[in-house]
């Protein structure tokens, strides 16, 4: 029977970046059901926004995950394509241009360096947007990297310490006797181990329930679409402030069908990546036409350079959102050995290097991210958790 000091569920950049940290003084077997990246993580746009986050611990969270970043590519040696192209958030109508102004001061407040710019300024630094935008805001501190090759970087950095991966395989239960974790289960066999990370992003809450844990994470579900491969068109990232307005306003009446607000990027090979969608439709790829469709009209209007580009396919996955917009990063109360790292919701490729960091930190006990650890633990939602089942 395989034992494991450390048994992670989940292959994409959360659980990766978990292992790349806790791999080396221990035996680490990571688990994914697909591929390394597959899910959600696959199904992603590239940006590392900062600007757009909340203030207060959100950005500061965001702030010391973005610091990781600057020497990751090298700490990693791989290329995960990581660019400091700066950040762009439109503001397509006078409606939204008083909201965008407090915007603005509220985050250089939070010590984000993030400017109002005019429409002939943003136009100058993104000709691919409309003549009619009223302006914009612009950050230098955001960013961009590969998703899909940033978990693959973790993985294989972790593999170098003696990380075992099991791709593939599906985990069937949680094995525990006396409140306290004792294996993993999976269609491939036992694994026995005393300490099970959860990173299993939508499906966090899935694996919870193995131990008759209830998460309050629900699955998201967005859509963004591929073009064809086109000469550089967009520099850096862009978003638009109808999407922040519904992110940062409670009592936001405005919020468009189907979640939509524009996020516009384009990757290396000259694929744009024109989001997206932002509904909660339990685990249902099934995205309708319209909705689609809805999407790259409002691409359009924003961006009507975009207007001649084919789209080729169209990615869909699920965000882990809680209902206060910060990932559970936490141990489990009267269960010994299960740790949640897991309801990122659409900060996951931002939060996947301080994440890894943080739970390194809670494994071993030590108090170097305590404050930051203390405002992500489960019990913040005051919820009735049910008692972990034995077995």
């Amino acid at each position: 029977m395989e034992t494991a000091d450390v048994v992670i569920v989940g292959g994409g950049v959360i659980g990766t970046s978990i292992a790349y940290r806790l791999a080396g003084n221990r035996k680490v077997v990571l688990i994914e059901k697909g591929e390394i990246g597959a899910e959600t993580s696959g199904s992603c746009d590239k940006a590392i926004f900062l600007q757009s986050k909340k203030p207060g611990f959100p950005i500061k969270l965001a702030q010391e995950s973005r610091m990781v970043y600057e020497n990751l590519e090298e700490e990693l040696g791989m290329n995960i394509e990581f660019q400091k192209n700066g950040g762009m958030i439109v503001i397509e109508n006078e409606s939204h241009l008083d909201f965008m102004r407090k915007f603005v001061k509220q985050q250089n407040k939070a010590g984000i360096n993030v400017k109002l710019v005019d429409q002939k300024e943003a136009l100058a630094f993104q000709p691919c947007l409309s003549p009619g935008i009223v302006g914009a805001t612009y950050s230098t501190v955001d960013a961009e990297v590969n998703p899909l090759l940033l978990s693959r970087a973790f993985a294989e950095a972790a593999k170098r310490k003696g990380l075992i991966i099991r791709r593939h395989t599906e985990v069937t239960g949680i094995v525990t006797k006396d409140s306290r974790v004792i294996g993993v289960q999976t269609n491939d066999g036992r694994i026995e181990t005393e300490l099970v990370i959860n990173a299993a992003g939508p499906f966090a809450p899935k694996i919870a329930e193995m131990v008759g844990i209830g998460l309050p994470i629900i699955p998201r579900r967005g859509v963004i679409l591929i073009s064809e491969k086109v000469k550089p068109i967009v520099h850096g990232n862009i978003l638009c402030s109808q999407y922040i307005a519904a992110k940062h306003l409670s009592n936001n009446t405005d919020v468009p069908s189907y979640g939509i607000g524009l996020s516009l990027g384009q990757t290396e090979s000259g694929n744009l990546l024109i989001g997206g969608s932002r509904e909660f439709k339990g685990y249902d790829k099934a995205v309708e036409p319209k909705i689609l469709s809805a999407v790259a009209m409002h691409a359009r209007r924003i961006a009507p350079s975009l207007e001649p580009v084919r789209i080729i396919r169209a990615m869909v996955g699920f965000r882990p959102f809680t209902s206060d917009g910060l990932p559970i990063i936490s141990e489990v109360p009267h269960l010994k050995g299960f740790i949640i790292a897991a309801g990122h919701e659409g900060d996951g490729i931002a939060l996947a290097p301080i994440t890894g960091l943080l739970v390194a930190s809670l494994v071993n006990k030590d108090l170097k991210y305590k404050d930051f650890l203390d405002q992500l633990q489960l019990d913040r939602f005051n919820a009735s958790h049910a008692s972990p089942k034995q077995g």
